[in-house]
């Protein structure tokens, strides 16, 4: 009995051990986010032990089929031989429909339109705003490297906004949303970006809408770095490891990356628009002492050019670039590594005369609208979110 009851305490201390996360005291339901990010940390270990095996990862047991309701009609299909999954309202309407062209997160490394949260997303924003939703996949890393994500996503959004398509599916072009979170807002950045110059594609969008985004890699030592190194769901390390891994398998860039060293002499010029002294309001600048940035690796520069190409970094953006903007929609979390890069990205594009809404959510974490079912704060941001696209798109 007592050899049985140690093994009882050794265990319980081991599963305390691997789920307690230390948490700041404004977070809403923090064992349920200390479950939610044990359980996503034994999904990674899982996922790393089923790739040597030659077994699909375990992320591919999260994706629901194309299923129909009695409100939306699903259909997988392709957009310029892009995977997307449409998400369209099955009542009949007499007007033309508002659309959300969206794109997932997973660090340009997982991720996929079928994944749950975003299949739920996708029902809610047509349900709530009557609206067809085209939800994009792309090829992934590190079988794919810069710039086929963005490549992927961009020939998609332009296959869509074709007169053509738009009319089959009964969507008015003057009121069209791009939007994406994490790594998914990042693509929407560069992409909305890319439409101010792109002559051949006719049609615009009237918002892009950028959940969470990362937006720069030139700067990891910004605020949110060093306060959220290891807050869940989204710690310093893993962020750094997915930027190195969208341009490259080297880990001699993952290395210098971490060390904040991965940048070259010749881009120093670059620093001068993601100078977070310079950008971010006061109150997130305090406590913190702004460095130089040390420029110790320029043969990466010029091997992995990628992470000083505006298409990765929008925030690299020239003032000029900015000021063709649309409406545009930033929600940014507290406890978040992303948090500046979206702070950041505000103050350039009101700088530039860009209409910017920016819900900045206090006690929220990276994730939240994709866990919104799980956490309250997360369907009190949603319906905000909701709330906001029904009353500006």
């Amino acid at each position: 009995m007592a050899k049985k009851s140690l093994y009882l305490l050794i265990s319980c201390a081991l599963l305390s051990y691997f789920v307690y996360t230390p948490l700041p005291d404004n977070i809403e339901q923090p064992w349920k986010l200390m479950m939610t990010w044990a359980f996503l940390r034994f999904q990674m270990h899982l996922s790393g032990i089923l790739e040597i095996l030659g077994l699909p990862p375990v992320w591919y047991f999260f994706q629901v089929p194309p299923t129909s309701d009695a409100n939306v009609t699903v259909t997988d299909t392709l957009f310029n031989k892009v995977p997307v999954r449409v998400f369209e309202p099955k009542q009949k309407s007499s007007t033309m429909r508002r659309a959300m062209f969206y794109i997932h997160g997973g660090g340009w490394t997982t991720g996929d339109a079928s994944w749950m949260p975003y299949d739920n997303l996708a029902r809610r924003v047509v349900n709530k705003l009557d609206a067809v939703v085209v939800s994009t996949n792309y090829r992934l890393s590190p079988q794919y490297h810069f710039p086929t994500q963005f490549e992927d996503v961009y020939d998609a959004l332009r296959w869509f906004l074709r007169k053509k398509v738009l009319e089959e599916y009964g969507v008015d072009p003057a009121r069209i949303c791009i939007a994406g979170d994490s790594a998914g807002g990042n693509l929407a950045a560069a992409a909305t970006q890319k439409l101010l110059d792109d002559p051949e594609v006719k049609i615009k969008v009237k918002i892009q809408s950028l959940i969470y985004p990362a937006l720069q890699a030139l700067d990891m030592d910004l605020p949110s770095y060093r306060e959220n190194a290891h807050m869940p769901i989204l710690k310093k390390y893993d962020m750094v490891m997915m930027w190195s891994l969208y341009f490259t398998s080297d880990k001699a860039l993952r290395e210098a990356m971490l060390a904040n060293q991965h940048t070259s002499v010749e881009s120093s010029h670059l620093f001068k628009f993601v100078n977070w002294r310079a950008l971010l309001p006061e109150r997130f600048q305090k406590g913190h002492l702004y460095t130089s940035p040390i420029h110790g690796h320029s043969d990466l520069a010029k091997k992995y050019p990628g992470f000083l190409d505006v298409r990765a970094s929008p925030l690299l953006a020239d003032d000029s670039k900015l000021q063709g903007l649309p409406l545009t929609h930033i929600l940014t979390c507290q406890y978040d590594v992303l948090r500046d890069d979206g702070l950041m990205y505000v103050s350039r594009l009101r700088a530039a005369g860009v209409q910017v809404v920016h819900e900045h959510v206090e006690d929220g974490f990276h994730g939240i609208l994709a866990f919104s079912m799980n956490f309250k704060a997360g369907q009190r941001e949603l319906n905000k979110y909701l709330k906001w696209l029904e009353e500006n798109l």
